[in-house]
């Protein structure tokens, strides 16, 4: 399964970067491959019939049935589902590069999550890939300086996903939300590419500093679940943070920390987020050694 097209090439991530999934990716492909899907499930599952025709069957193209998947789950008195749809699709129309990091969100998971066999489900029942994109339509929103609008959507995601992301933050292409529930993301929070993060981890600020003052996190890096990063501190490229861990300082790439507060206790994996190997390897260093962080 290719989903190559050299038109794509030219896209950045929301940190200016090209993300290396975006450099050839066709993006009609992936809906070729989702729409494939559904029409298999609609034969094996009649009750998913009506869901799988509305979102995805009748559907033209991954931003339409995407602005579709998320008008369903968003719509409230507040801004009724109709509303959202045409608002939505206009967005994701208008912006492709959202639609092209939407595509990368879906093979980044099924590639990872061992629970997911195809691009189908992340659109339909995975609330981290659902959370995350609509984050990067509330970041679209706050780039246009529409951030009544964008904060709206931030507080309603929150609400229905338990995923909460400020629409500030800048984030990269090809990430997984793991599970998802209770990840908090704040506002100077900058993730780049390719970096898994699993459920209960908090990228936040300390006290009322103001300015840049949330976690940076370099390409490659995987978040174990409930760890806490607090303040603007650098996960570097391909590190592992240990679950439950607290970080308070930088992290070298290439290393994996664990604790309260955290240290390095060896190596990481060449591609840590790639790998999604949780376990925490290598002997641990004294902080004798001078291998606190």
């Amino acid at each position: 399964m290719e989903h190559k097209n050299e038109a794509m090439t030219s896209l950045k991530d929301d940190n200016g970067q090209i993300c290396p999934q975006l450099q050839g990716l066709d993006v009609k492909s992936v809906w070729d491959d989702v729409r494939e899907a559904a029409k298999k499930t609609a034969q094996k599952e009649a009750y998913l019939r009506p869901l799988l025709e509305d979102v995805v069957i009748s559907r033209v193209s991954l931003a339409e049935s995407l602005a579709v998947r998320l008008a369903r789950r968003l719509a409230r008195a507040d801004m009724q589902r109709s509303e959202l749809e045409l608002l939505l699709t206009d967005l994701l129309n208008s912006h492709p590069k959202i639609v092209a990091m939407a595509a990368s969100d879906l093979l980044a998971i099924v590639e990872r999550d061992a629970a997911c066999s195809s691009v189908l489900e992340p659109l339909l029942f995975y609330k981290g890939f659902l959370a995350i994109s609509a984050y990067r339509i509330s970041h679209q929103l706050w780039q246009q300086d529409r951030k009544a609008l964008a904060y709206y959507f931030q507080s309603v995601v929150s609400e229905v996903f338990g995923v909460d992301i400020h629409p500030a933050a800048r984030i990269g292409c090809g990430i997984l939300l793991d599970h998802a529930t209770s990840v908090v993301i704040g506002e100077t929070s900058i993730v780049e590419n390719n970096v898994s993060i699993l459920h209960e981890v908090t990228l936040g600020g300390t006290g009322k500093v103001t300015g840049n003052r949330h976690p940076i996190v370099r390409s490659g890096v995987l978040i174990g679940a409930g760890s806490k990063i607090l303040g603007r501190v650098e996960i570097g490229e391909c590190a592992k943070i240990g679950a439950g861990s607290v970080v308070l300082a930088d992290v070298p790439s290439h290393t994996t920390v664990a604790g309260v507060p955290a240290v390095i206790i060896g190596l990481s994996e060449k591609n840590p987020a790639l790998d999604m190997n949780q376990s925490l390897s290598g002997d641990y260093l004294t902080l004798s050694e001078g291998n606190a962080i």
